[in-house]
C-alpha cells in the first residue's frame, strides 16, 4: 500500500482514525468481493529514520504528517484459513504500533435476526444469511494499536462512498479483540 499525495487521505483527528480511513480508501480502490488483507500500522517517523529505503518505496518524504501512521500491507493472508486461528499464529515485531486488517461480510439488520432458523451450523447459516432478502455486503476495516486504541470503518456496499463509511471505536468487538490480541506478552 503507498501513501496518497497531500490531501487525499480523509481528515481525522487522531493517527489511528486517519489510518483506518486510509486503510478503507485503498480497499475501496480494489472494489468489492475482496479476500480479508492485513496490515503492519508502524509510526511514520520512525519507518522514515529506522527504515528509508522502505519509506521512500512507500512514497513517503519529509513532507508526510508527523504523529502518523504508515499502513503497510502485509503477505496474502491463507485461503481458507479461519481468521481467528491465522490471527493467533501472528506475533508483531516491536517495531510495529499496531495493526489493522479488511474483511468483507454479510450482515443483515437486527429486524432479520428473529428469523434465523435454529439449530443451523455454520455453513448453513452462512447459505441462509446469503439467500436473505435484506442482507447487506459490508467491508470492515478494524485497527488496534499496542496501548489498546481500537478505530472501525464500516462500509456498506449499497452506500459504496468515503462519504458514507462509519467510523467507531466498538463497532466490530470481536475483531478488535482478535487483534489485540497478536500483540498480548
Amino acid at each position: 500500500m503507498s501513501n496518497h499525495s497531500p490531501g487525499s487521505t480523509p481528515m481525522a483527528a487522531n493517527p489511528l482514525t486517519r489510518a483506518v480511513l486510509e486503510i478503507d480508501q485503498y480497499a475501496a480502490g480494489l472494489g468489492w468481493d475482496q479476500p480479508a488483507r492485513l496490515f503492519a500500522l508502524v509510526d511514520t517517523e520512525r519507518l522514515r529514520a529506522e527504515e528509508p529505503g522502505l519509506a521512500a518505496q512507500l512514497g513517503i518524504d519529509d513532507s508526510a504528517e508527523a504523529a502518523s501512521l504508515t499502513p503497510v500491507e502485509q503477505d496474502e493472508l491463507p485461503a481458507g484459513a479461519p481468521l481467528d486461528e491465522f490471527l493467533g499464529t501472528i506475533a508483531w515485531p516491536g517495531a510495529v504500533a499496531g495493526c489493522a486488517m479488511t474483511v468483507e461480510r454479510l450482515m443483515l439488520p437486527p429486524s432479520a435476526e428473529a428469523s434465523v432458523p435454529e439449530g443451523l451450523d455454520d455453513a448453513r447459516l452462512a447459505e441462509w444469511v446469503a439467500a436473505h432478502p435484506d442482507r447487506q455486503e459490508v467491508r470492515m476495516t478494524v485497527a488496534v494499536l499496542r496501548d489498546g486504541s481500537r478505530e472501525t470503518a464500516l462500509r456498506l456496499k449499497e452506500k459504496d462512498s468515503p462519504t458514507e463509511v462509519l467510523t467507531g471505536s466498538d463497532l466490530v468487538p470481536g475483531l478488535a479483540e482478535a487483534l489485540a490480541a497478536t500483540f498480548a506478552e
